[in-house]
């Protein structure tokens, strides 16, 4: 799950679970903290069920969506083996998001409502992916560490309390891993490579440090449902705790290829253990998400060009349209 979508602060979760029969909400809040799967026929509160839903399905958007920018490579990849390998890791996302919606389907919102919601702005995606893949070396950054980020933010997830998306990002983080190794190489390969290549891989860093910051969401002492869903295990850590895991991993490794992370204030506090950095502009996060970034019009656009052309094969696979039905002999 990409953890960066913005909700309606006036929806509070008190509000909305006010409402439910509290013997069964008890019920329920044992079995998750006992460690139980909910399955999609077990009852659960309205309210765990439609953040399930927006979760999952701003997922499944975000792996659809951040697809065209790598997307956009494909043909100008830097020879035939690079070329291959992007290729196969933009049909993993677009797979991914299949994945994801089948696990949405399951709570009871039908696949083509929440592609109309995408398409109409209602349905939010990761907003990482409204920024442009300016160069080649944008291509190695957004493989290496906005999946790194990815990951982070799954396998946390993984072992969360909803069985169905439990198990499609079990599947989906084995995938990623390869994406993360991919784009570890191809940013090694850059950093190690002429001067032009240092200036392009760092130039890029410099673009992409911004949106790696936003991608785990907002601070946690201005998210007002990070304590609810994590009681309830929908998410498995908080806003901060994942950056924190991010950083940790990962600074080591980008100081170590000896580029430079525009951030004069990071370093690592000694005695906390924790990463003080320069906070994220969460204002440019929330106005990004909500459709003014430098891509967002360009990316639903592409979206809803391909549903469009599109229609006529998913009639044909479904046979509603008995123009594309071949009689079984």
């Amino acid at each position: 799950m990409y953890g960066n979508a913005y909700i309606d602060p006036d929806q509070t979760p008190n509000k909305l679970t006010q409402d439910e029969d509290p013997a069964r909400l008890a019920e329920f809040e044992a079995r998750i903290e006992g460690g139980d799967k909910i399955e999609p026929k077990d009852w659960m509160p309205k309210e765990y069920r439609k953040q399930l839903i927006r979760m999952i399905e701003q997922h499944a958007h975000s792996e659809i969506i951040g697809a065209l920018p790598e997307g956009t490579w494909i043909t100008r990849a830097p020879g035939f083996r690079r070329k291959l390998a992007l290729m196969a890791k933009v049909q993993d996302e677009v797979g991914h998001a299949q994945l994801l919606y089948s696990a949405a389907e399951t709570l009871g919102k039908s696949r083509e409502e929440m592609i109309n919601d995408l398409i109409s702005g209602k349905s939010k995606y990761s907003n990482v992916f409204n920024y442009p893949a300016e160069t080649w070396a944008d291509t190695a950054i957004i493989s290496w560490l906005i999946d790194a980020g990815a990951i982070v933010n799954q396998l946390a997830n993984s072992k969360g309390s909803y069985g169905p998306y439990c198990r499609a990002l079990e599947r989906i983080c084995v995938e990623e891993s390869f994406h993360l190794k991919y784009g570890h190489d191809n940013v090694v390969f850059l950093a190690t490579g002429t001067k032009t290549q240092r200036e392009m891989v760092q130039d890029a860093l410099i673009r992409w440090w911004k949106p790696v910051m936003h991608f785990f969401g907002p601070s946690d002492n201005i998210s007002v449902h990070t304590k609810t869903l994590m009681k309830w295990k929908v998410k498995m850590a908080s806003n901060d705790e994942m950056r924190q895991t991010f950083l940790n991993m990962y600074v080591p490794k980008i100081w170590d290829l000896g580029l430079v992370i525009p951030d004069p204030n990071l370093k690592k506090n000694e005695s906390t253990g924790l990463w003080e950095y320069t906070e994220p502009d969460w204002e440019e996060f929330k106005r990004v998400i909500n459709g003014d970034g430098p891509c967002n019009k360009e990316r639903l656009a592409v979206r809803k060009y391909a549903e469009e052309k599109g229609r006529w094969v998913r009639k044909a696979l479904l046979r509603k349209d008995a123009e594309y039905v071949t009689p079984l002999v």
